[in-house]
């Protein structure tokens, strides 16, 4: 192919080539053509390879040899040769390069020739790629062009004024004199280049937009000469009068009205009259409307005005382009919180897009139409809600269901309808739920005492009739293993009475055990719950210890060591497997650290005595074996009971305390400590730490390290409520690879209101210096079996 072939041959080569490799030679061979009459000094044809160059380069080969070429064509007397080296410097050039500061002389000659053609040539190249320097020397020249008689020229430097700003936001202050006068101009472009230049000022000084504020008046006039004015064939579109600068002037009042009540209501009604009298029927009048809405519901409007264009949003809705129901959607959710009244008078158009086919459309209708649910249409919502979650797409499961269950939760009417809600939710997209919802799903079935066996019941029979949903299985396990004995009796008054047998609860929960869709949690629950129906059924012991002995060479640790700890209830600790399986007590919601027991305010109400009672209290004795025995489950731990109390204390106590009351306040207090404990013979040192401080008992602990292998741990306990408090005993359990030694507290009674402290000196020794790994593991293991219930 000739060097000289025109760019249609050169085009028509390169896309008659069969194959890219085809393709690069050609390409090659016709840069290398380029680069030879390049080197020429009186070439003629440089404007045509140019071309042929641009070419190349917008088929993405590299072309960054013509960046020179361009700088020589544009400094070129000629027009032809002008026009092609400045779209070559906007396309090879940008401001990051040094060559483009080789044409800011040449832009500024031609900023100042007389062919009106060649300004704009060099007004476009600037407005494209000129940099900060750049701008920064050629703004005056901006300034006045802006100020020239020919309007083709001035359009065309307002818009360059437009790109200076952008880049040097200082030289900003420059261009208002002589963008304020713009707007007296006749000329569209002119109108629409000033407009845009106003908006950009404004967003970029409070200060100019506070002195734009006095053109509000000026651009209403304008805005309204646009909507009244008749057919013109040179602005006109689709029956609209210019609506690209319609919607430029409605952005730009939408900035100068925003917080500022005397701009709104200069323009209230304006955007009246633009509302009402749009056509609404074509995209183009769509378009006005649409910002016509933004501009209502950005301003300080009246509410007659905000209903209006709520009213627009409604008939968008009803659009057959998707794109217009998206947008309507998008605005609608963004003023429902301020105008939620209006919003839901479009709620049966918003839950009809929940059927659209386009997946947007349908993310921003669910969006929506949670946004609307309240008090009063709850139910009507809540339906259209779960049928919409019953057939919705897979990727918007987990956001429906959780919206439900957020809505429910602010919303119910009863706790029935409530739990009934969230079953619903779990049956139809168990497996897509977040990973809170069991728990707090479990925390509103304790607190509903009046439903335990309407729940048991109903989830019996999910659980029986699928075990694929996880979340649901692990709640439907839990309530079987705590209202069990609710289940055999069969006596729920609000579903039809069914018999139950024990075999029968068994064998579901072996299914649930043995299934592969159930997870290592699932099975986890299962467990639990067959261990707590041997306190709850009386015939069938012997099988839940098969079942629970089967699990303690299970591969899975966590199931293992559950089964363990129940084999070791069965036989060594037969006698505590009715106190330690007791039914959970109500889980008060939002209590950190106490996810599955006793919340820490009840535990303290629990160990504060009630006034004027003069029972007895337990013997230490009993309180020291009780704590032993729940300690000792753990296998690897040796309870050190309590010191004497030193001679002179009285034993007779004036409040009432039971074993489960003292139990409780050990295990918060022991996790703590022993975490404590850890730490110091990890660290050299460790602060004073104040490990409990509720209910006005505080306990604290304080380490000294002594050696490598030894630390003092001292205990503190003081009580500042009205009320005092006796029996009190502190217990500690370490491995069998560290010492300890409790000495003799300084008593077991606190009284009211801070009068006294009971002090407890603990020393440790480590001499084999176990690991830090050894001991986390182990203050892990403790505390998760604390947390379990074990």
């Amino acid at each position: 192919m000739s060097p000289s072939v025109p760019l249609q041959e050169m085009i028509r080569a390169i896309r008659s080539a069969r194959t890219q490799c085809e393709e690069r030679g050609v390409i090659q061979r016709e840069c290398a053509a380029i680069r030879a009459q390049f080197r020429q000094v009186d070439n003629g044809a440089r404007s045509h390879n140019l071309a042929k160059l641009l070419y190349v380069h917008m088929l993405g080969y590299p072309a960054h040899f013509g960046q020179m070429e361009c700088v020589r064509m544009i400094a070129s007397p000629r027009y032809s040769e002008k026009r092609v080296g400045y779209l070559g410097a906007m396309m090879l050039l940008d401001e990051k390069q040094d060559a483009s500061l080789l044409i800011t002389n040449s832009i500024k000659n031609d900023l100042s020739h007389s062919n009106q053609y060649i300004q704009s040539l060099a007004l476009c190249t600037l407005a494209c790629m000129g940099s900060a320097e750049m701008c920064r020397d050629l703004a005056p020249e901006i300034d006045r062009l802006l100020r020239a008689s020919n309007s083709y020229i001035k359009k065309k430097a307002a818009l360059c004024a437009v790109h200076i700003v952008r880049k040097v936001q200082d030289l900003g202050e420059l261009f208002v004199p002589a963008a304020r006068s713009l707007l007296t101009e006749k000329n569209h472009g002119v109108l629409h280049g000033a407009v845009v230049l106003i908006t950009e000022l404004c967003e970029n000084n409070p200060e100019t937009l506070e002195r734009f504020r006095k053109t509000v008046p000026d651009l209403v006039q304008i805005m309204k000469s646009l909507v009244i004015s008749g057919y013109s064939p040179e602005h006109d579109v689709a029956g609209i009068s210019d609506p690209f600068l319609q919607v430029r002037i409605l952005r730009l009042l939408r900035i100068l009205g925003r917080n500022n009540e005397a701009a709104s209501e200069a323009m209230n009604d304006l955007l009246a009259q633009v509302a009402t009298n749009t056509d609404s029927t074509k995209t183009v009048g769509n378009a006005v409307l649409y910002e016509t809405v933004l501009t209502v519901l950005d301003i300080k409007s009246e509410s007659g005005l905000r209903v209006l264009a709520v009213n627009i949003l409604g008939r968008f809705l009803l659009n057959n382009d998707r794109n217009i129901r998206y947008i309507a959607m998008t605005s609608l959710q963004k003023i429902v919180g301020t105008d939620h009244i209006a919003v839901q008078r479009h709620r049966g158009t918003i839950v009809d897009c929940l059927k659209d086919q386009d997946a947007s459309v349908k993310r921003r209708a669910l969006e929506l139409s949670l946004a609307l649910v309240s008090a009063s249409n709850i139910r009507s919502m809540m339906k259209e809600l779960l049928l919409f979650l019953s057939s919705c797409p897979l990727e918007l499961r987990a956001q429906a269901a959780s919206g439900i269950f957020n809505a429910a939760e602010r919303y119910a009417p009863s706790q029935r309808w409530h739990i009934d809600t969230i079953l619903h939710v779990l049956t139809t997209a168990g497996g897509d739920v977040r990973d809170e919802t069991v728990p707090n799903l479990i925390q509103l079935i304790t607190n509903t005492s009046e439903l335990h066996c309407y729940t048991v019941h109903k989830l019996y029979r999910a659980l029986l009739t699928d075990i694929s949903q996880q979340s649901l299985v692990q709640v439907a396990c839990w309530c079987i293993g705590e209202y069990g004995d609710l289940l055999l009796r069969g006596e729920c008054q609000e579903t039809e009475p069914v018999q139950v047998t024990e075999d029968n609860i068994l064998d579901a929960l072996e299914v649930v055990l043995q299934s592969h869709m159930s997870s290592p949690a699932t099975r986890g629950f299962a467990l639990t719950a067959t261990m707590k129906l041997s306190t709850r059924i009386t015939d069938n012991v012997d099988r839940i210890r098969s079942i629970v002995s089967i699990y303690g060479s299970c591969i899975d640790v966590e199931l293992q060591q559950r089964a363990v700890e129940y084999n070791a209830l069965f036989k060594k600790y037969d006698h505590m497997r009715a106190a330690v399986l007791e039914r959970m007590p109500v889980i008060e919601k939002n209590s950190p650290g106490h996810t599955n027991g006793e919340s820490a305010g009840e535990a303290l109400k629990e160990v504060q005595p009630a006034q004027g009672s003069t029972a007895p209290s337990l013997p230490s004795n009993t309180a020291s074996t009780a704590g032993g025995d729940l300690l000792d489950l753990l296998g690897g731990f040796e309870p050190t009971p309590p010191a004497p109390a030193p001679q002179g204390l009285t034993s007779t106590h004036t409040h009432t305390h039971t074993h489960t009351q003292i139990s409780m306040i050990k295990c918060i207090f022991l996790q703590c400590c022993f975490f404590c404990f850890c730490f110091c013979f990890f660290f050299s040192t460790v602060p004073t730490l104040t490990v409990y401080d509720k209910g006005g008992v505080t306990l604290t602990l304080s380490c000294e390290k002594q050696s490598n292998s030894g630390l003092i741990v001292t205990l503190t306990a003081s009580n500042s409520t009205d009320s005092d408090i006796s029996g009190f005993t502190l217990q500690a359990a370490v491995p069998k690879s560290v010492q300890l030694h409790m000495k003799a507290p300084s008593g077991d009674f606190l009284p009211a209101r801070g009068a006294a402290k009971v002090t407890q000196m603990v020393v440790l020794n480590n001499p084999n210096k176990v690991g830090y790994h050894v001991w986390r593991c182990c203050c892990c293991f403790f505390i998760n079996n604390i947390n379990k219930g074990n």
